[in-house]
């Protein structure tokens, strides 16, 4: 049985890109993916002897830009440590939303609240939210920076409280209640003195009346 040979073919890229490589680094790539994104975008080019004399200029500009990189995400960083933003949805009496906040929302929040440009891959969610509340997002900037701000997300709608159900007592049944507690208390402690105290009576009432 005759298996396809995947040829694939070689690259100097001359930016990072996803799950590929760095700006210098060589690369390879399915041809589809060469000729329909990497080139048209410049990307990157393919790999011979004149390109390859170009390697080690692009990974100097690499490294120099990997240092901007890291500072501006780390600036970054630190301006958005001590952020609340707020958004608004629609929500249910109970605080649950009509939909969810995704990673999309999040880069739509960043860019129009603080005017910064992330994508999507830098929002770590584990999973949407979906209730109103203040969460801790993190993401991961340039150079893997990380980054933490406050969202809150408020409800359009009011949520209903829930009410502590309190038992309610009337003080006349309470009265009578402790009045009998008391009683049954005293009764039971007075009940063996009494029972002792007629039966002397009785006994000495018969001496008598034989005498």
């Amino acid at each position: 049985m005759n298996q396809k040979k995947s040829t694939k073919t070689k690259l100097l890229l001359l930016e990072d890109v996803t799950n590929l490589g760095k700006k210098g680094e060589l690369a390879s790539a399915k041809p589809g993916f060469v000729r329909n994104f990497l080139l048209p975008q410049k990307k990157a080019v393919i790999a011979d002897k004149r390109t390859i004399r170009m390697q080690e200029q692009l990974k100097e500009e690499r490294e120099v830009q990997a240092a901007q990189d890291k500072k501006d995400a780390e600036a970054l960083a630190a301006r958005l440590k001590d952020k609340t933003l707020t958004t608004k949805a629609k929500n249910d009496s109970q605080g649950h939303l009509y939909g969810s906040i995704a990673t999309v929302d999040i880069v739509k929040i960043l860019s129009e609240q603080e005017g910064l440009t992330i994508e999507r891959k830098n929002v770590i969610l584990p999973k949407p939210i979906k209730m109103v509340g203040i969460y801790d997002i993190e993401l991961r900037l340039k150079e893997n920076v990380p980054a933490t701000f406050k969202l809150r997300v408020q409800g359009e709608n009011k949520i209903q409280e829930v009410k502590t159900q309190v038992e309610v007592i009337d003080e006349e049944d309470e009265a009578q209640a402790e009045e009998a507690e008391g009683v049954s208390d005293e009764a039971l402690d007075d009940l063996p003195m009494k029972s002792e105290l007629e039966k002397e009576m009785k006994e000495e009432l018969k001496e008598r009346t034989k005498e």
